[in-house]
């Protein structure tokens, strides 16, 4: 199968490098500049995606990695091509966090209470007159939300004087068990079976630090259907009227009053791709073909659950835009993966120097993601933890309670509300 795959940069690299290996044809184009791109003597890429349409054909995949190329997606569909990766539709439901959040309501689902502002400045007016604790979100999802912790919202009006122009949406601050769930969707439906997420975002092990992309999530394809019918599956037909195709994932505040649907991501995730393809049993070829073709009920894979770690050193999760080449850190093994480990290991931001030394890109230090599963919460973790201890590279940090959460209560409770099985 021939793919082409299109993206800012070189997002989703570990997904070609799986391609590949499964024998597939991949070409790749990337918008940033060569000197910055991620896999750098790992993965060629091409100069004009558009010149590669005759290769791919309308047989093979065009993949979108981000959720701002719904436009072209739908474009390229009419035109009798196989696209994956976004609409119009989708794009809006994660990026315009206020539609997202209507559309939700529309369907009968309840929401937590919200308010979107063409400005900061908009948004702290209104918190002077109604304190409280919010989230803090922006309609540019490159851009990280903030949890407030204040009881007036002092902590979140900081951020607001900070933040720079664009669209905010303030959510009202829950107290409950967050949880996403996820399906693929092939343009009619969405594929069996679905999945259930717990993310872990704060820099430190005990949810303390820094908001960041993400440090580490726990998942399984088993229990999560209830959850996913009362929730992500009443936007099915809206993204069968948008032609959509691809991932589609809805973040939740679980309480005693039900699940609250905090926000959409309509593309793949990182480390979602990765703590999900450790459980995919036949690869990523295949489920891309599923999803394109339209015609399949589901796919196989692992039972039990999934645990990813994020591997990181400085200035994650902070970005250096200063940093050149000669500031990027090697990265070893201890005991170097066979064919069969080495789908459990992600890199992220690395490249290939000419000697074949792998190393880790010093602009970001988002070095990599290691997978582990088990029938156990407990089992997927003693995996992933093992093969995070098998990596070394300089100042590498990790947090070592990824699913902790979990075995600490949110299962519990998740159950006796009888939301997950």
């Amino acid at each position: 199968m021939r793919i082409l795959a299109i993206g800012p940069r070189v997002y989703l690299g570990d997904i070609y490098l799986a391609l590949m290996r499964e024998g597939h044809a991949v070409r790749v184009h990337a918008e940033d500049s060569p000197e910055e791109r991620a896999f750098d003597g790992l993965i060629e890429t091409v100069p004009d995606w558009r010149q590669e349409l005759d290769w791919v054909g309308r047989d093979g995949i065009v993949l979108f990695e981000r959720a701002d190329r719904g436009g072209i997606a739908d474009a390229l569909r009419r035109d009798g091509y196989r696209v994956i990766g976004g609409s119009v539709f989708g794009d809006r439901l994660e990026n315009d966090r206020a539609f997202g959040q209507a559309v939700l309501q529309r369907l009968g689902l309840p929401v937590a209470s919200n308010r979107a502002f063409d400005s900061p400045a908009e948004a702290l007016a209104w918190l002077a007159q109604a304190p409280g604790r919010q989230v803090l979100k922006f309609d540019d999802s490159r851009l990280p939300t903030f949890v407030g912790e204040h009881p007036a919202g002092l902590d979140v009006a900081f951020m607001l004087r900070r933040a720079g122009p664009g669209r905010v949406l303030l959510q009202e601050r829950l107290d409950g068990v967050e949880i996403g769930v996820g399906a693929y969707f092939d343009g009619r439906q969405f594929l069996r079976p679905v999945c259930i997420d717990f993310e872990h975002k704060r820099f430190f092990p005990g949810e303390m630090g820094e908001m960041t992309g993400e440090m580490g999530t726990l998942a399984s394809y088993e229990g999560g259907e209830r959850l996913f019918e009362a929730t992500l599956g009443r936007v099915a037909s809206l993204l069968a009227e948008a032609g959509h195709v691809g991932y589609v994932n809805l973040n939740l505040m679980v309480d005693e009053r039900g699940p609250l649907p905090l926000e959409f991501t309509c593309r793949f995730g990182n480390p979602g791709f990765a703590v999900l393809a450790a459980m995919q049993r036949d690869g990523w070829g295949d489920l891309f073909h599923r999803m394109a073709q339209g015609s399949f009920q589901g796919f196989e894979t692992v039972p039990g659950w999934s645990v990813a770690v994020v591997l990181t050193v400085p200035p994650f999760p902070a970005v250096d835009h200063q940093a050149t080449p000669a500031d990027d850190v090697p990265i070893f093994y201890r005991e170097p993966p066979d064919s069969e480990a080495l789908g459990h290991y992600h890199p992220v931001d690395v490249r290939r120097d000419p000697e074949g030394q792998l190393m880790v890109r010093r602009r970001s230090g988002h070095a990599m993601i290691v997978t582990g599963t088990g029938m156990t919460v407990q089992d997927a973790q003693a995996a992933a933890q093992a093969r995070a201890r098998n990596v070394i590279a300089p100042e590498l940090r990790w947090r070592t309670d990824i699913g902790e959460r979990f075995l600490n209560g949110e299962g519990d409770r998740l159950r006796a509300l009888g939301w997950i099985g």
